[in-house]
């Protein structure tokens, strides 16, 4: 069941129900700006990756900025997308299952749909689908650059799907993903720099081997907010899925920069806002957020705009801070901003964004696919 707006237009931020899930909007902005302006100057596509943000409302508003589509991990996602007003997306993932697959299919009657595959059963199983349905749906195989996931073996397996993609009457073979998971929170400039460049020996070889079968590659997609420069800088890649990059969080800040600096290119702008809900002693607090208010497999929260104060600790419903020396004093009912440590699965715990400019409530948008996972 969706639960109440924790605010309304116009209500001060101060005033916003907590725990809740705030943008702040000039520096979300700031971010979708940045990124246009970066991909355009890098030759590349930008397809954003929805399972960040899970908003058609966002994904509009990335599209009005350069965008050509977007990318999203589930069927159910790309449902509330196309419903949503988005036209073009692509299921950066393996889809299974005769259900599932149908769906696809019929959505496919209303929207331009891709899909990722790695395994020859699978093909003529989505052939199947779009066949009974009369629809086409584009079909990247996908390979694995090192991120040890989906993905068949790069080179000739990879030429041998794209065959049986071709040789389907409602499939057409559309591309290659080509996603490096784990390159994008390698901290060090160089090493993802070199994972990258290491990734695309893959991705060339197995253009070439297409190529030599007589099949042309539409496109590489791939690339996440950690390392899309990289991926672009290549020449091999010409559509980058970064998603993260319009929200951040504590994990990417941890990510270093060539001159060795914390990585910074974009701002944070989305947070957990929490209330001080107890200060037991001068050395602790406690706020009204914890598990499930903000996820902490990427690591804890970190506190905003407050020196000396810590996240140290969460419960089911409770967020733990210590105060330094140093800390401001603090009050019962205090409004706390905390960067999340993992962007992704945060959203997902929450219904509803609060947009927020000059401390004034400015919007408020729906998670629509929170929970969309199958």
């Amino acid at each position: 069941m969706t639960q109440n707006k924790p605010a309304e237009i116009g209500m001060p931020i101060q005033d916003i129900d907590t725990p809740a899930l705030i943008i702040d909007l000039d520096s979300f902005e700031h971010n979708l700006n940045l990124m246009s302006k970066s991909v355009a100057s890098l030759g590349v596509a930008h397809r954003p990756h929805a399972k960040t943000h899970k908003s058609p409302v966002i994904a509009r508003k990335q599209i009005a900025v350069g965008a050509v589509g977007q990318c999203c991990q589930k069927v159910s996602e790309a449902e509330i997308l196309v419903a949503g007003g988005v036209d073009d997306v692509l299921v950066s993932n393996q889809v299974v299952g005769q259900q599932k697959l149908e769906r696809l299919a019929g959505l496919a009657r209303h929207a331009k749909i891709g899909v990722c595959v790695d395994n020859l059963e699978n093909i003529g199983a989505i052939n199947a689908a779009s066949s009974k349905f009369g629809s086409q749906i584009d079909v990247l195989v996908e390979i694995d650059i090192g991120a040890g996931r989906c993905g068949v073996v790069p080179g000739a397996p990879a030429v041998k799907l794209a065959e049986a993609i071709e040789s389907m009457s409602h499939l057409k073979f559309s591309g290659l993903q080509a996603y490096q998971g784990r390159a994008q929170h390698i901290r060090g400039f160089s090493e993802r720099k070199v994972a990258i460049e290491k990734a695309s020996e893959y991705v060339l070889k197995t253009i070439k081997l297409l190529g030599g079968a007589g099949i042309d590659c539409p496109r590489v997609t791939g690339g996440g907010t950690g390392t899309y420069q990289f991926e672009a800088g290549t020449g091999v890649w010409d559509e980058i899925q970064a998603g993260s990059y319009c929200f951040m969080d504590v994990d990417y800040g941890l990510n270093l920069t060539e001159d060795g600096n914390y990585f910074d290119t974009f701002q944070n702008s989305l947070f957990v806002l929490a209330t001080v809900m107890s200060i037991p002693n001068k050395e602790r607090a406690v706020l009204d957020a914890g598990h499930k208010a903000s996820a902490i497999d990427s690591g804890l929260p970190k506190v905003m705009d407050l020196p000396d104060v810590e996240f140290v600790s969460a419960s089911d419903e409770h967020g733990t801070l210590t105060l330094g020396r140093n800390a401001p004093k603090l009050s019962l009912g205090q409004k706390i901003r905390l960067i999340p440590g993992h962007c992704d699965p945060t959203v997902n715990l929450h219904d509803w964004y609060v947009g927020v400019r000059n401390n004034i409530v400015e919007s408020i948008w729906p998670v629509a696919a929170r929970g969309a996972a199958f």
